[in-house]
C-alpha cells in the first residue's frame, strides 16, 4: 500500500498515522501536534482558520481558543526554525495560521533510513508489578498499573512492547533478567512494586538492560491515589527517555488521554482484573465494571475499549444469552473508543475483534489493518487480521498475519485460540505438514485446549496417520470441555470446511 509522505526541510511527516521524522529519526510529536500539522500541511500554504484547526484537534468539543495558541507554540518549538531562520508556522492576525515553506509529496518513502530498521528496533517487557503489604483485595490495582504502562508504551513506535499475556506468565516465575530476556525475546525489562498506605500509594519502578541485568533507571513515587494519571504518564515518558534519550530529553511524549476521573479509572482496573481470568462469571463481572465506568465517565477511552473486548469475548466463548445485543453494545463501544482515541491501536483492535464475532469480517480486516499501521509491532493487530481473513474464507491470506502475531506474542496463555486459527489456515491452504508442525508447537504451550487436539487429529487423519489421529482424538475427549472454542464464525462462514473437519474427526474417533 502506498502511503503519502510530506517532506519539508529536514522533516518527513506521514499523515496516515501521524508519525514525524527528522533526518530519518522519529520525533515524539503527540496526537494534538500531529493533527495540527496534518491540517496545516494539507492546506498547501493556504490560511487555515482557527475554527478548522480546533475542530481537527478537539472534534465535537468546546474549548477555549487559548488552548490552540498553546498547541501552536508547542508545535513551533518542536519544529524549530527553518533553514533561513523563519518560523514554519505563520500567524495570520485575527484569522488563523498557515504553513510557510515548500512541502514535497512522496510515496513509498518507507524504504529508507529509520523506517527500514524496524527489524532491529529494541524490545521491552513490563513485568507484573508486585502488590506489597499483603492486601489481596488491591491486587487489581497493581495489575492495572502494569496494564496502563504496557498500553502507554505500545504507542511509542520506535520500540516493540511484549503484550500483557507474555509479561504476566512471569508473575510467579523466576525474575532472572537474562532468562526472561531469552524467553520473551526482549532487550529491556520494567518491573516495579505498589504499596498502599491509607489513601496514599507508593509506586517503585525499575528499568534494566535484560542481557546484563544492569539498571538503567529507577524511581519511586509517593502520592495520593488521585495523582495516578500523572504518574503513569511520567513513568512511560521516563522509560522511553532511557531508551531514546536524544528524542525524549528534548521533547515530551503524550500517552493515552486521561480525563482525571479516578473512580472510573479504578473501575476499569477492577474490570480488567476479572476479564483476564477468562471464565463466564468473571467476564460478566468485568462487563459490569466497564459499563459503570463508561456511565461515570463517557470520555474515558479505556473503558470503551474494554467494554468492546469483553462483549466480543462473551460471544466468542459461547457465554452470551443475547449475542445480537452484546454485539451491538461491543460495536458501539469500539466506535466510541476510536472517536475518543483514534491513534490508539487498541481502539481499532477492539473494533476488529467485535466485528469478527458479529459477522462483519470485512470491517474487522480494515480495523485490524489500521491497528497495525498505528503500531507496527502490535501483535493483537496481526492476530485479529488473520482471524478475520480466515473467517471470510481466505485461508492463504490468514497465514502470514497469524504467524507474525504469534511470533511477536509467543507466551500469551490465550494463544490456544490463535494457534487453532493458524492450524486451520495452514490446513485449508493445502499445507497439512506445516499445520501438524504448528500443532506440535501449540500443544507444548496449551496441552489442555481440546480444539487444538481435535484439529491436530484431523490433520493426522488427512495424511493417513490413523493411529496418531485416534490417540489424539481420545486425549481431546478426556479433557474438560471448554464452554466455547471461539471458532463459531469460522464454521458459520465456511460450511464446507466445517463439514470436512467433522468428517475427519469422526474418522479419527472410530
Amino acid at each position: 500500500m502506498n502511503t503519502k509522505h510530506l517532506a519539508f526541510g529536514h522533516f518527513e511527516f506521514i499523515a496516515e498515522n501521524g508519525c514525524l521524522f527528522r533526518d530519518n529519526r522519529p520525533v515524539a510529536i503527540g496526537a494534538r501536534g500531529a493533527s495540527l500539522l496534518a491540517v496545516l500541511l494539507s492546506a498547501q500554504g493556504g490560511v487555515v482558520p482557527k475554527s478548522a484547526l480546533m475542530d481537527a484537534v478537539w472534534p465535537g468539543l468546546a474549548v477555549e481558543e487559548s488552548n490552540l495558541s498553546v498547541q501552536i507554540a508547542a508545535l513551533r518549538k518542536l519544529l524549530g526554525p527553518a533553514s533561513d531562520g523563519s518560523e514554519w508556522i505563520v500567524t495570520v492576525p485575527r484569522v488563523g495560521y498557515r504553513f510557510s515553506g515548500p512541502v514535497e509529496s512522496r510515496t513509498d518513502a518507507a524504504d529508507s533510513g529509520w523506517h527500514a530498521q524496524t527489524g532491529s528496533i529494541p524490545a521491552i517487557a513490563v513485568l507484573p508489578f508486585e502488590n506489597l503489604g499483603g492486601d489481596g483485595e488491591r491486587q487489581y490495582l497493581a495489575d492495572g498499573i502494569t496494564d496502563d504502562l504496557i498500553m502507554a508504551l505500545v504507542r511509542f513506535r520506535w520500540f516493540r512492547v511484549a503484550l500483557r499475556g507474555a509479561s504476566f506468565t512471569r508473575r510467579n516465575g523466576s525474575r532472572d533478567p537474562q532468562s526472561i530476556a531469552r524467553e520473551l525475546g526482549v532487550d529491556f525489562l520494567v518491573d516495579g512494586a505498589v504499596r498502599y498506605i491509607g489513601d496514599r500509594i507508593r509506586i517503585s519502578v525499575h528499568l534494566a538492560v535484560a542481557a546484563k541485568g544492569a539498571t538503567v533507571w529507577s524511581e519511586h513515587y509517593d502520592l495520593q491515589m488521585t495523582e495516578v494519571f500523572a504518574v503513569q504518564d511520567a513513568i512511560a515518558e521516563r522509560i522511553a527517555a532511557a531508551i531514546e534519550p536524544e528524542l525524549l530529553l528534548r521533547h515530551g511524549l503524550q500517552v493515552a488521554p486521561h480525563t482525571g476521573n479516578i473512580t472510573a479509572w479504578d473501575l476499569v482496573r477492577q474490570g480488567t482484573f476479572h476479564f483476564h481470568k477468562v471464565t463466564q462469571s468473571t467476564h460478566l463481572m468485568a462487563r459490569r465494571f466497564f459499563r459503570e465506568a463508561t456511565e461515570l465517565d463517557p470520555l474515558l477511552p479505556e473503558a470503551q475499549i474494554w467494554r468492546a473486548r469483553v462483549n466480543a469475548g462473551l460471544i466468542a466463548y459461547g457465554w452470551s444469552d443475547n449475542p445480537a445485543a452484546d454485539g451491538k453494545e461491543g460495536l458501539d463501544a469500539a466506535l466510541r473508543a476510536i472517536y475518543l482515541d483514534a491513534r490508539n491501536p487498541y481502539s481499532h483492535y477492539a473494533l476488529a475483534i467485535v466485528s469478527a464475532y458479529t459477522g462483519r469480517a470485512d470491517q474487522a480486516i480494515l480495523a485490524a489493518e489500521r491497528s497495525i499501521e498505528l503500531g507496527s509491532s502490535f501483535a493483537l493487530g496481526y492476530l485479529v487480521l488473520g482471524m478475520a481473513r480466515l473467517f471470510s474464507g481466505d485461508a492463504a491470506g490468514a497465514r502470514k498475519p497469524l504467524a507474525r502475531g504469534l511470533e511477536l506474542n509467543p507466551h500469551d496463555p490465550q494463544n490456544g485460540v490463535w494457534f487453532s486459527l493458524l492450524m486451520l489456515a495452514l490446513f485449508f491452504s493445502g499445507d497439512v505438514e506445516r499445520a501438524l508442525e504448528t500443532g506440535h508447537t501449540a500443544l507444548k504451550a496449551r496441552p489442555d485446549w481440546p480444539a487444538l487436539l481435535r484439529i491436530q487429529a484431523c490433520c493426522h487423519t488427512a495424511v493417513g496417520h490413523r493411529e496418531q489421529a485416534r490417540r489424539i482424538a481420545a486425549a481431546a475427549s478426556d479433557l474438560p470441555e471448554a464452554a466455547g472454542d471461539a471458532l463459531g464464525p469460522f464454521r458459520d462462514g465456511n460450511k464446507e470446511w466445517a463439514t470436512r473437519l467433522n468428517e475427519l474427526l469422526e474418522e479419527a474417533e472410530r
